[in-house]
């Protein structure tokens, strides 16, 4: 199992932070390096660490896997397979390209069974969106990356998104900085790594 120290969130999206769930992509077919959704526990980890489930849904949604084996299996393939498409979708927008209709339809599908368990509720005297989330439903957060996902999509914040520089990384994120120059996922992770290379090669060409 993925613990939650081994994840991070930094694209400043819920969607592109899910999208985030791999240790980097290479080559030019962005090929998955360190895939951190191994099993659905993973999935469950990321979804609390995400704020998305409490300690005690989390562990539910594992008690819930762990009785139906093939449903989480099948849910992971879902996820994996939404994660993917959003960043082809993400890569497309990058690369000022239509983005395959297949990767639209995985994330319409998906869409269409969230907003199925969304529910107009009045809290007071306001009414809000909420969801409907019985404690066997190992699909739940998946429902709320595609929401946001959608929200993204149609937002001017699309314009923000950017992808790392970094050398085998390829995280997105939406660059929210001053002058918009954000380059890396992590000023820590990637933007260090590229300093240190920086330095050597002046050193080497000395």
């Amino acid at each position: 199992m993925v613990t939650a120290v081994q994840m991070k969130l930094i694209a400043g999206s819920l969607c592109l932070d899910f999208v985030n769930t791999v240790g980097g992509r290479t080559g030019d077919r962005n090929i998955v390096l360190r895939d951190k959704l191994h099993g659905y526990a993973d999935l469950a980890a990321w979804s609390r660490l995400a704020g998305l489930s409490t300690a005690r849904e989390a562990r539910c949604l594992e008690h819930v896997a762990e009785r139906y084996p093939a449903r989480a299996a099948a849910t992971l393939a879902r996820a994996v397979r939404l994660r993917e498409a959003l960043f082809r979708i993400s890569k497309s927008i990058l690369g000022r390209s239509a983005p395959d209709d297949f990767d639209v339809d995985v994330l319409r599908n998906e869409l269409s069974i969230a907003k199925a368990h969304e529910r107009l509720v009045r809290i007071g005297a306001q009414f809000v969106w909420a969801w409907d989330q019985p404690e066997n439903a190992l699909d739940a957060p998946l429902w709320r990356v595609a929401r946001s996902a959608a929200d993204l999509l149609t937002s001017g914040d699309l314009a923000k998104l950017r992808q790392c520089g970094g050398d085998e990384c390829g995280w997105l994120f939406l660059d929210t900085s001053r002058n918009h120059s954000r380059r890396w996922c992590d000023m820590k992770d990637c933007g260090n790594r590229a300093k240190v290379r920086r330095f050597r090669r002046r050193e080497n060409s000395k």
